[in-house]
This record gives structure tokens, C-alpha cells and sequence, in this order.
């Protein structure tokens, strides 16, 4: 199968980044779709980057949002105008693209609905406006409507949250959804290591755990986290986290959520997410060489689970990562390279990231078309 197409361009102002990215393409007539990802020094141009690439590479469909931080090949962008795309050339029957709903799934087009009905869908690539409180429910509810697997990330954003669904939109969750005869394999990578086992809540209240296993929750993190950092908790902070759990997975898998809090007089610990008395807790460390080492297992895994080479991908991954994780600007991406060297591959450093329609923090999540 022929590979995607991938080009990415910095320059001064959209309009020569727009051109230089959009003459890297070389389109033709087979070419269908395209995602493109810009970062947040040019959201206010983004309508006219969409505009410019539809007219000059002949690709009528488009997805894509704005990130902090976005990836091509083995190069990252930040704080610097830049764009990067990637054309597919697939049928434009296996695929059907979706603005933004912000409330409900019956903001969503008939056209759209109908395809879904017909379609079947079981992939899906989608981005979210962070601002919207109700952004991880409408992820959620989607998932169920196409009983599908969706991957994407949250739009990260100095400025507006734009995202690209055909048109420039935004507000709530958009993206695109694919056919079954469009074949993906995906990869998530924690960027994080356990420090213990996992714990039963035995009490709590909204996001503060008080008791663990039956003992002060405090006692138990201490027990954790050993002597050194439990003489010390103002070294755990950003360092250790909190971990669900998710029930059902066969793979170990976790959602992250930050440690917000400690009270050493009363033993409780508040985190980043509402919990009940009976939920599974651990604590993770996160740190470089974490992230260096649960990407490259990642990577290696998925790898093995490949039935050919990829025609191209999408990596979504946390804006903490990257440079601030990885030491500088395209450290991240050259441990992708390692398994995936000559794999077309663009993406955007999210406010929160995708997979298997639940929100991460802290991931990067890989998806590779066949």
C-alpha cells in the first residue's frame, strides 16, 4: 500500500509556513483526506492555513486542531508559527467527518447520523475543546453511539481553541469516524511507573481520599513512596501521582490524575479526580527516564502486533511530555523513529489525551493506519 504524505513548515507567517508545507505534500488526484495540526502562534490564521491548503493540494477534507507543541517525522515545534499535515489517499465513502457538538449527540448532522447507521463505524479520531466541562461525557457518549474506539486529544491553546472539521469550528468535540475497511492498530504509553501495589478507598469524600485498605490514607502513601521522599513531601510534588486502575483491562491500564494535596494532621490526600469508597488507587512515579522507557515498550509491543507496515499515523501526546519531559525539542519523536523510522507520522501536543475514548493525562498515544 502506498504510504501517506507528511510535510511540516516554520516560517515567520501562516502564509509562508502554509505554502512550504503545502508544496512538501506533492497531492494528486488519489489523495482524499488530510489532518493538519498548527500551532497556537497561528490560531488566529488557522481558517486562513485551512483555506490555503485546500486550494493549492486539491484535498477537500480536512481534520485537525491547534496544539502548544505539534510533530512531523522527527521534528517538534513550540512556541514558533508551524504547521504539519499528512494526506491519505482512501476512499471518501469510509470516512465521514463531524463538527463540533457541545451539549448533546443531537447537535450532530443527520448526514452524519445516517452514515453512522449505515457505516458501522469502529475508529474514530476526535478533539475536544478543554474549556467545555462537559467535553469528557461527550467523548464518552459517542463511543457509545458507534460502539467505536476513539483516539485524539484536547486542544491545547494560548489562544482559541480552534479545531478543524472541514471547516474551522470548536466549543465541544469534533473530529472524524472510519469505516471498518480502514484498518488501525494504537498504542498509549503512562509516561509513568508504579511505586507499590494498588490500594482499595476504603473511605473518602468527593476527591480526597481519607483511608486506605482500612488505615490512614497517609500512612499508606508513606509506605509507598519510601523513606526519603516520606521525610520530605514537598519533593513528591509532580513527581509522585495518583493512578485508577481500569477495570476490565487485560493490559494494566491506568488514568493518571495529579496529587493536589496532602493534610499531614489529618492523614488525607486530595487528587485530581471524584472518587468512591471501594475504587482502586495506586501511586506512580513520572519522570524521564519512566517515559523513555514505558514509550519504548509501547512502541516495541505495538510493533509486534502489526499485521503489515503502516501507510502513516497520528500521535497525540500530553504537553507536559515533549521538551519538558524529554530533555529538548524532538527527543520524543526520535524514540519514535527508533521502531517506526520510515513511518509517515504528524501530530499535536494535547491538553489532555484520547484513548479508547477515555481522557488521559500525562500519555502519548500512538495510532498507525495499515
Amino acid at each position: 500500500m502506498t504510504p501517506f504524505k507528511v510535510s511540516h513548515a516554520t516560517a515567520e507567517d501562516w502564509a509562508h509556513a502554509a505554502k512550504a508545507c503545502a508544496d512538501g505534500l506533492k497531492t494528486d488526484a488519489n489523495d482524499t483526506l488530510g489532518f493538519v495540526y498548527v500551532t497556537d502562534d497561528l490560531s488566529e490564521d488557522l481558517s486562513s492555513v485551512l483555506t490555503y491548503l485546500r486550494q493549492k493540494t486539491g484535498v477537500e477534507h480536512w481534520v485537525g486542531s491547534i496544539g502548544m507543541g505539534i510533530c512531523a517525522g522527527e521534528t517538534e515545534y513550540f512556541d514558533r508559527p508551524a504547521v504539519a499535515a499528512m494526506v491519505m489517499a482512501i476512499p471518501e465513502d469510509s470516512f465521514s467527518i463531524f463538527p463540533s457538538f457541545n451539549e448533546d449527540l443531537g447537535q450532530l448532522p443527520q448526514a452524519t447520523l445516517d452514515w453512522i447507521d449505515k457505516a458501522e463505524p469502529l475508529f474514530g479520531v476526535v478533539h475536544g475543546d478543554p474549556g467545555n466541562a462537559d467535553t469528557p461525557d461527550l467523548i464518552n457518549d459517542l463511543a457509545e453511539l458507534t460502539s467505536g474506539f476513539l483516539v485524539g486529544g484536547l486542544t491545547s491553546s494560548r489562544e482559541a481553541n480552534h479545531q478543524i472539521a472541514d471547516h474551522m469550528t470548536g466549543g465541544g468535540v469534533s473530529g472524524i469516524l472510519f469505516a471498518p475497511e480502514i484498518q488501525v492498530a494504537t498504542g498509549l504509553s503512562q509516561g509513568c511507573a508504579p511505586v507499590a501495589g494498588t490500594h482499595v478507598i476504603s473511605d473518602c469524600l468527593d476527591n480526597v481520599i481519607i483511608g486506605l485498605d482500612g488505615h490512614r490514607a497517609l500512612d499508606v502513601f508513606k509506605e509507598d513512596v519510601g523513606e526519603l521522599l516520606a521525610r520530605d513531601l514537598s519533593r513528591v510534588s509532580g513527581y509522585i501521582h495518583a493512578a485508577l486502575p481500569i477495570e476490565g483491562s487485560d493490559t494494566g491500564d491506568y488514568m493518571v490524575r495529579n496529587l493536589m494535596g496532602i493534610d499531614p494532621v489529618r492523614g488525607w490526600l486530595a487528587i485530581g479526580e471524584q472518587i468512591d469508597p471501594g475504587d482502586r488507587v495506586m501511586f506512580v512515579r513520572r519522570d524521564p527516564e519512566s517515559a523513555r522507557d514505558d514509550l519504548r515498550a509501547m512502541l516495541q509491543n505495538l510493533a509486534k502486533r502489526l499485521p503489515e507496515k503502516p501507510r502513516g499515523g497520528l500521535y497525540f501526546s500530553c504537553i507536559a511530555r515533549g521538551p519538558s519531559m524529554f530533555g529538548e525539542e524532538g527527543k520524543e519523536m526520535a524514540i519514535l523513529r527508533e521502531t517506526f523510522d520510515d513511518v509517515p507520522i504528524v501530530g499535536f501536543y494535547a491538553n489532555g489525551e484520547i484513548s479508547n475514548s477515555r481522557l488521559y493525562s500525562y500519555t502519548g498515544v500512538l495510532t498507525l493506519f495499515m
